[in-house]
């Protein structure tokens, strides 16, 4: 058995699964800490369905802390960035583009020194040690603890972060770093910016792996934890207090994952609407389509992997005002059940709206008698039109493509949508998100340029895609369960040599041993 949580921005989820069957699912709000949360969380499912702690296999969690630090501005490590261009890129420093709180907040300051080579691999300039130690001096003597480093077209040729990295670590041996060919694509500010907030994280990462692991442990729980990718796959504690970014997108990537399972649809449209937000993205193949551009992270450009979810500011706990009739964007969040009008607040939300339209029944449906009936429809009305345009702004084909609507709040997506298929609710759907962080899998992914020449495709296509089942091996995959479930060959016809970036995702199920 396994037991799947997911960190919402007002409910944490949680659920317990016995191969596909969900045994049992509990909602508990969200506290401030988030890790007490998670605690509540494991004492609900006891509570809905007693289990002994030791037959589960498993804890799969998909976690908003990271993410929130970032919104925030808080918790964050004083870091240093390494960028290894010179004499090119002195144009945009790093934090270039950066609010002035984060780079206040992560006290942030930038190095440029030689090294870097050009998209067709070739060497821009040597990397000089000298520059190297006068960076680490002044890192030291500022007590900086975490460092980024990145390098022009790392990700063709990672030679000299790698080897400015080994040097860096003689001079800095207690301090971690960041190397960006291991977290960003191609787009040096953005796989740079990705690489700072990952540096900056690095102490929180530290602290919440050791508090989520406790919380697991104190609930009586022997078993593997596991925290949700972006992707849709799962990583180790350890793999994730090195690379925190990875989990920014745990959430709607983990909703997306249950509607796939819950619903058996692999291609639809899928909507999760919380007590905050509506996330809503596109599923291709049973996992999330990801974006093709840059992502912003409060306020960041960054590239690395990320769904493309568009989210609008409308959920359980979105405010409705009355004159004028606007809903959103902002929300009471974990508060609603102090704050809304069916439990004896005095803030009118999308829930109380829910309740008098008989769409819903919790708390006291007496406290919203009040409403006048026309209000409540034209609000129904209002809701189902933002819901619609989020999901038409998504939808890839106009052949009526399914849509499967999950979270707590999806009572509020109407049966039909303009340019949509139908509308599933399947069971279990308000914890769709625990459900999906459950039945995560394991995956190993490989992007890189390969100059393919007359006859070569097919052989380092299959190079490729062996490489990427060896990751997912390594990972923890059951080798039997591997599948490719995504291959992009992209051409770069303004590089010698028939350059092409080729992109490559396996995935397979957990091997769990205990």
């Amino acid at each position: 058995m396994r037991i799947g949580i997911d960190v919402g921005g007002t409910n944490t989820d949680a659920v317990l699964i016995d191969g596909s069957t969900v045994i049992a699912e509990t909602k508990t709000a969200t506290t401030e800490d988030v890790t007490s949360g998670i605690a509540n969380a494991l004492a609900g499912l006891q509570a809905v369905e007693a289990h002994d702690p030791g037959v589960v296999d498993g804890v799969m969690i998909g976690t908003t802390h990271f993410i929130n630090a970032i919104v925030q501005g808080r918790d964050l490590a004083p870091t240093a960035a390494i960028r290894l261009g010179l004499p090119a890129t002195r144009a945009l420093p790093p934090f270039s583009g950066w609010p002035p709180r984060l780079v206040t907040a992560v006290q942030g300051r930038g190095y440029l020194c030689h090294g870097g080579h050009e998209i067709d691999g070739r060497t821009i300039a040597p990397l000089r040690r000298d520059e190297l130690e006068r960076a680490a001096e002044d890192i030291a003597a500022r007590g900086v603890q975490a460092v980024a480093i990145s390098s022009v077209y790392s990700p063709i040729n990672a030679d000299c972060e790698l080897e400015a990295a080994e040097m860096l670590r003689e001079m800095l041996p207690t301090a971690s770093f960041s190397l960006s060919h291991q977290i960003g694509r191609m787009g040096l500010l953005e796989r740079e910016n990705a690489t700072i907030i990952n540096a900056c994280l690095s102490e929180l990462a530290k602290h919440i792996c050791h508090g989520l692991a406790e919380a697991v442990r104190r609930s009586g729980i022997d078993a593997p934890l596991f925290l949700s990718q972006n992707d849709g796959t799962l990583m180790g504690v350890e793999h994730a207090r090195r690379y925190p970014v990875a989990t920014f997108a745990s959430g709607p990537t983990n909703s997306m994952r249950g509607a796939a399972f819950l619903s058996g649809l692999r291609d639809c449209a899928v909507v999760d609407v919380g007590g905050t937000t509506s996330d809503v993205g596109m599923l291709h193949h049973g996992f999330p389509h990801e974006a093709s551009t840059e992502i912003s992270v409060g306020g960041i450009r960054t590239n690395f992997r990320m769904p493309d979810v568009l989210s609008v500011g409308l959920g359980g706990g979105s405010r409705v005002r009355e004159d004028p009739l606007t809903i959103g964007p902002d929300s009471v969040g974990y508060r609603i059940t102090q704050e809304a009008l069916v439990f004896g607040g005095r803030t009118l939300t999308c829930t109380d709206i829910a309740v008098a339209a008989g769409l819903a029944d919790i708390g006291d449906r007496g406290l919203v008698r009040h409403l006048d009936p026309s209000f409540v429809k034209n609000a129904l009305a209002r809701i189902a039109d933002s819901i619609g345009a989020a999901v038409d702004r998504v939808l890839t084909s106009g052949d009526g493509t399914p849509v499967v609507a999950v979270g707590g709040g999806s009572i509020l997506v109407p049966d039909r949508l303009p340019g949509a298929g139908a509308v599933h609710r399947p069971p279990h759907h308000a914890t769709a998100n625990a459900v999906g962080a459950a039945i995560a899998q394991v995956g190993g992914e490989v992007d890189k340029m390969y100059s393919v020449g007359p006859g070569q495709r097919d052989r380092l296509l299959d190079e490729a895609k062996q490489e990427a089942v060896d990751k997912a091996i390594a990972a923890g995959a059951e080798p039997n369960s591997i599948q490719i479930v995504d291959v992009d060959e992209v051409p770069l016809a303004y590089l010698p040599g028939n350059a092409t970036r080729i992109r490559v995702k396996a995935v397979g199920d957990l091997l769990l041993s205990r």
